[in-house]
């Protein structure tokens, strides 16, 4: 059974509605699915993040039911043909996932199959650790290790330095050079606009613009829109 991952760097794209610039390759990812499972873990108020996204996948033909509203959600994941991740704070997300239980449960069911979708923060807990988000640590989880669902992390919403700023604190490309002053796995900067399609071992830059690969020792190097990483 193959993994088949679409990791989405931010769900609205610029001059555009929620998830529009991705939807052909949601459908790709899902095949004949028409069914996924949302974990709206990442933002408080699930109910309203459930509905957004519920609308949104019904004009796709896909029926979304939110974990949130499961009797039993450790059952939800075992039963669910897709699981979508939405995005919002990483830090609230995977402390959820944990107190639930349900990493182990969901990397079982990708790792046998099961489509994972994800936008921003469920990007961040696709990878090894969340050691790469940008986000507050608003709540404090068990650790930060995450899915494990890739070999490599991933720094969501990545923006270059703009030479013309005032901003004097660090860049995220600074950040990412301290992450690999104590790491070594590889980070991938995912622009706006930009999302990874994975399917089994292949990894490809989707979207319009470019991504930004960094690896410990190395200078970093652009990833052009169709590229596969290799990784």
């Amino acid at each position: 059974m193959k993994i088949k991952l679409l990791l989405i760097s931010n769900s609205i794209a610029y001059g555009k509605g929620y998830l529009d610039h991705c939807e052909k390759d949601i459908l790709v990812t899902l095949g004949k699915i028409n069914t996924i499972l949302f974990i709206p873990y990442a933002l408080q108020d699930h109910t309203k993040y459930a509905e957004t996204a519920r609308e949104r996948f019904a004009k796709m033909g896909i029926k979304l039911t939110s974990i949130h509203t499961a009797k039993n959600p450790k059952d939800a994941v075992k039963k669910a043909d897709s699981i979508f991740v939405g995005g919002g704070n990483t830090f609230r997300l995977l402390s959820e996932l944990q107190k639930r239980g349900l990493l182990p449960l969901i990397k079982k069911r990708v790792l046998s199959g099961t489509p994972y979708l994800a936008a921003s923060a469920g990007v961040n807990v696709a990878c090894p650790t969340i050691k790469t988000t940008n986000d507050m640590p608003i709540v404090e989880p068990k650790s930060f290790q995450a899915l494990d669902l890739v070999p490599f992390q991933i720094n969501a919403h990545y923006f270059d330095p703009d030479p013309k700023s005032k901003h004097m604190g660090e860049t995220r490309q600074q950040r990412i050079k301290e992450f690999h002053e104590e790491n070594t796995t590889p980070v991938v900067g995912l622009r706006e606009g930009t999302w990874l399609l994975v399917d089994n071992n292949n990894v490809t830059l989707k979207g319009e613009g470019s991504a930004k690969l960094f690896q410990k020792g190395k200078e970093p190097r652009e990833i052009k829109t169709g590229e596969t990483l290799d990784l």
